[in-house]
């Protein structure tokens, strides 16, 4: 059996792993799954979520065999019970592997980080004036923590289709697909 997960834990995850497919399911070229083996330099995690850009797009991940190889652009982890662990080696492997940008949702502090890679440091991004979290890797992937926390999916789904109409959006759009190869 597997080790036992909070149902606060699973609830949490659904509604990230929800958000990142309906990112997903409105970009062409991106892909998203849900606790799949990575190989990232000589280890092998498990991230609650990922959303990658398929190498065909210009992402920097690749697929060998059945697993996900290199570095998905974005990881999201539920933080309970391994908000340690979360926070300490995994956030350190994701850094070094490359992961541009890392969703942790800190259930027991009620809170939400999302860092960003900036000169190979991971640093916070800043909400927007209206609370907004903002993706720089995925144009239009907007993410209200006080929403996610309270799991309020109507607001988090609200946020995402204004984000998904957005002009920048459409712009990452016709991005991808002029880098299809």
């Amino acid at each position: 059996m597997p080790s036992p997960i909070s149902r606060d834990h699973g609830s949490h995850e659904g509604l990230v792993i929800g958000w990142a497919g309906y990112y997903a399911a409105r970009t062409p070229g991106c892909d998203t799954a849900s606790n799949a083996t990575w190989l990232m330099l000589e280890d092998a995690p498990q991230p609650d979520a990922d959303l990658r850009i398929l190498p065909e797009y210009g992402g920097q991940s690749r697929l060998e065999g059945m697993y996900g190889a290199g570095a998905p652009e974005l990881v999201a982890e539920i933080c309970l019970s391994s908000a340690s662990y979360d926070l300490g080696p995994k956030m350190e492997l994701y850094r070094a592997a490359g992961v541009k940008e890392y969703l942790a949702v800190l259930l027991g502090e009620s809170q939400v980080i999302w860092y960003r890679m900036v000169d190979r440091e991971y640093v916070p991004l800043e909400p927007g004036a209206d609370g907004i979290l903002r993706s720089m890797v995925f144009p239009g992937l907007w993410l209200v923590p006080d929403a996610l926390l309270s799991l309020n999916r109507a607001r988090v789904f609200d946020v995402l289709d204004m984000a998904l109409r957005s002009p920048e959006h459409e712009a990452f759009v016709r991005e991808l697909a002029q880098k299809r190869s």
